[in-house]
C-alpha cells in the first residue's frame, strides 16, 4: 500500500521554532538561566537533523552492506561513549569504555539482525531504510539500560562496601556478596522499559505508530509494528543490561572472592 504524508515546509517549521523561543523567553523573565542552553541544543538539533537526513539519503540510495554497517559501527560507538559519560563513578583502563559498548554492540546488533531475518524480512535483509532505524530505537533504549544498572551497580557497590565484605569474610562466593546491589542494578535498568511498556497505547502513542499514522498506514498495522518494535527494545535492554552489569561484577572482584573497588577511579 502506498504511503500519503503531508510534506512540511521551511515556513512551518519555522512557526513551530516560536515554541522554543517562548520557552527561552520564559526562562529569561524567570531567571533560570537556560536560554543559553536551549539557543545551543535547538541548533545541534537543526545541524544533526540535517546532516544525518543527508547521511540517509546517500545510504539509502547506495544500499551496501559496508556502508550500513559502517554507519551502525558508528552509532554504537557514539552511544558508548554516552553510557560511559553519564557513570558519577567510571571503572579503569578501557573497561570504562569497552564494556557498555562491548555489551550494547552484541545486545542491539543480535535483536536487530533478528528482526531483519525472520519479522520484517527487507530485500536485501540489510536495506539500511529498515536496518538502520530498527537498531536505533533498540540502541537508544538498550544504551539508557546499561547506563543505569551500571550508575546503580557501582555507586551501590561503594556504598555497601562494608556488607557486601563482611558476607566475603564469612565465605560467600562473590557472586553470592554481590547479588542485592547486583539485583537493584537490574531492576534500574529494566524499570524504564517496563514503565514504557505499561503506559504505551492507553498514556502514549509511541512515536514509530505515530509516524507511520501521519505516513498513512492503517492504525491496526501501525499497531503490529509498535508491538514488534516494544518486544524488540524489551529484549535488547534485558541482554544488554544483565551481561553489562554481570560483566562488572566480574571486573570488581576476584577469582578469590575480593571485592576490588580500587579498580574504580575516584570521583
Amino acid at each position: 500500500m502506498a504511503l500519503n504524508y503531508l510534506s512540511l515546509g521551511t515556513f512551518d517549521l519555522a512557526i513551530a521554532s516560536v515554541l522554543v523561543i517562548l520557552n527561552g523567553a520564559l526562562s529569561f523573565f524567570l531567571g533560570l538561566g537556560l536560554e543559553r542552553q536551549l539557543l545551543i541544543a535547538t541548533l545541534r538539533m537543526i545541524v544533526q537533523l540535517a546532516l544525518i537526513g543527508l547521511v540517509l539519503k546517500t545510504l539509502f540510495a547506495l544500499s551496501s552492506p559496508g556502508w550500513t554497517g559502517f554507519a551502525a559501527l558508528i552509532m554504537i560507538l557514539f552511544a558508548g561513549r554516552e553510557i560511559m559519560a553519564r557513570q558519577e563513578r567510571r571503572m579503569t583502563g578501557f573497561w570504562s569504555y569497552g564494556l557498555g559498548t562491548g555489551c550494547m554492540l552484541l545486545a542491539a546488533s543480535l535483536v536487530t539482525i533478528f528482526a531483519l531475518t525472520t519479522q520484517v524480512r527487507p530485500d536485501p535483509w540489510y536495506d539500511p531504510r529498515y536496518a538502520l532505524p530498527l537498531l536505533g530505537m533498540i540502541l537508544g533504549n538498550t544504551m539508557t539500560g546499561i547506563s543505569l544498572g551500571l550508575h546503580s551497580l557501582l555507586t551501590g557497590l561503594v556504598r555497601d562496601r562494608s556488607a557486601v565484605e563482611a558476607q566475603l569474610t564469612l565465605g560467600a562466593t562473590r557472586w553470592q556478596a554481590t547479588l542485592p546491589v547486583t539485583r537493584n542494578a537490574l531492576r534500574s535498568a529494566l524499570m524504564p522499559i517496563i514503565n514504557t511498556m505499561a503506559a504505551t497505547g492507553l498514556v502514549s502513542l509511541p512515536g514509530m505508530m505515530t509516524g507511520q499514522i501521519l505516513a498513512g498506514a492503517e492504525p491496526m498495522e501501525a499497531v503490529k509494528y509498535q508491538m514488534l518494535i516494544m518486544f524488540l527494545i524489551a529484549g535488547g535492554t534485558a541482554f544488554g543490561s544483565i551481561s553489562a552489569v554481570l560483566g562488572a561484577v566480574y571486573w570488581l572482584t576476584d577469582a578469590r572472592h575480593r571485592l576490588r573497588l580500587e579498580r574504580l577511579r575516584q570521583p
